[in-house]
């Protein structure tokens, strides 16, 4: 089995999707219409659903209670991980840690993570290239304890 798309509760669903499409370039694919309590929308690539928006939450994500740890989203190279990067500080999407932190359980990958707007931690991240990339940032834990 695979992961065929992960589904986040919001409390503003059209601030989480012009988020989603601008941080990541998600398309919506598709958006209900109608009844304000019941609003949701599809987002991913080519009519593929990456993401689905709930918007039946009230407050922000709390990290200390069982659930979702962070969201990750891997990336062809390091190059369009810095690329994510130019892309993210371009929408004012504050970095939690500066740069590209290699992941302390595998030296070779790593990432970016930053929140969304209802604090859900969320990386992009690549599988090869962060130990010897020249921007790797060593302030952060990586994606495991925080």
């Amino acid at each position: 089995m695979k992961t065929g798309h992960v589904g986040l509760n919001v409390t503003q669903l059209q601030r989480s999707i012009d988020f989603y499409r601008g941080a990541l370039g998600l398309e919506v694919i598709f958006q209900s219409s109608g009844e304000a309590d019941r609003r949701f929308a599809y987002l991913g690539h080519d009519g593929q659903i990456t993401l689905t928006l709930w918007e039946q939450s009230e407050g922000a994500f709390g990290p200390s209670r069982p659930g979702l740890h962070h969201l990750a989203f891997e990336a062809e190279s390091i190059e369009d991980v810095k690329e994510a990067e130019r892309r993210l500080r371009g929408l004012g999407i504050r970095l939690i840690y500066d740069g590209v932190v290699p992941h302390a359980e595998d030296r070779d990958s790593g990432g970016l993570f930053f929140l969304d707007p209802d604090g859900i931690r969320l990386e992009i991240y690549s599988a090869h290239g962060a130990a010897d990339h020249a921007d790797a940032s060593t302030d952060g834990p990586a994606c495991g304890f925080f």
